[in-house]
């Protein structure tokens, strides 16, 4: 038997919907606003018209901002199964392109962004230069299936099912620092006698970044890490300066002049580098593409 849907009972706007699932995610309306790529004003008026429209008041304001109010809790499952059906439609429509023209996005990190990425992406620009290319250079990693990105390289295997990946080969990193801090050193000569020394650390997770180097020998505490940060650029820009010992991957790190490796032909790091993207824009050319183009060149 054939059940049809009465449309008429729907008496919603989707892009309002769309609107409120946004605020709830983002926790601010201007915060929304930002991801949506409208003005807060407007995005204001659709959550407005919204409530107004279902008879029930979404959000109210708390102590630290908009706060769910207990129907917005209730409905806001209901409406991220929308945005999930909704983002399943887009992908699987824009795995039917077949234009190798348009936009391609990739997710990369802050390293491979800045030092491998430009010379492959100015080669797949001369090959095809109808792709406009848009970097996300980002240490965290891009939800495929959200679409923040087309195309993620990424250092850890993903496990979703609905991913497409391929190994490209591992990915080796070193400690540095300059021949001048090396020298106040006394140039030590193995992990231990560099309990005296800085490191430069990260914000997030120094404690693991620790543990790592107390496992490969070094007595290290906090005390060792007075400078910390969480974009690997700046900690690779202080290394250069001298101001401490920084990691980095070999293949940038071994052919940089300003610095050398603190033990000769020490890798403290060993990952992987996975190429990534979602099984239904794999079949989009212009991704497909560019997939495999990356596949080829990354070293």
């Amino acid at each position: 038997m054939h059940i049809c849907m009465d449309w008429r009972s729907i008496k919603f706007d989707w892009n309002r919907a769309r609107a409120f699932l946004i605020t709830a995610e983002e926790g601010s309306l201007s915060a929304a606003a930002r991801a949506m790529g409208m003005s807060q004003p407007t995005l204001g008026r659709q959550v407005a018209a919204l409530e107004e429209e279902l008879s029930v008041a979404l959000f109210e304001r708390g102590p630290k901002g908009l706060e769910l109010t207990p129907h917005g809790i209730e409905l806001l499952e209901y409406v991220k199964a929308m945005g999930e059906a909704a983002n399943s439609l887009s992908l699987a429509a824009s795995g039917q392109a077949n234009s190798i023209e348009g936009n391609i996005i990739i997710s990369a990190t802050e390293v491979m962004s800045a030092f491998v990425l430009p010379k492959i992406i100015r080669k797949l620009k001369r090959l095809h230069p109808g792709i406009k290319v848009e970097i996300i250079a980002s240490n965290s990693a891009s939800d495929l299936k959200r679409r923040e990105a087309d195309i993620a390289i990424r250092n850890f295997r993903p496990t979703q099912p609905d991913l497409i990946a391929m190994r490209q080969g591992d990915l080796m990193a070193a400690l540095y620092a300059t021949p001048e801090y090396l020298e106040q050193l006394g140039h030590p000569k193995s992990p231990e006698e560099f309990s005296d020394a800085h490191f430069l650390g990260f914000i997030t997770n120094n404690d693991a970044y620790i543990e790592a180097l107390v496992e490969q020998g070094f007595r290290l505490n906090e005390q060792n890490f007075p400078l910390t940060t969480d974009d690997h650029l700046v900690h690779w820009e202080m290394t250069k300066q001298g101001l401490g010992i920084g990691v980095m991957t070999v293949d940038v790190g071994d052919r940089d002049p300003t610095v050398e490796r603190i033990l000769p032909d020490y890798e403290v790091f060993k990952g992987e580098v996975w190429l990534v993207s979602h099984r239904e824009l794999k079949m989009n050319l212009r991704v497909r593409t560019v997939f495999d183009f990356l596949a080829k060149e990354l070293p």
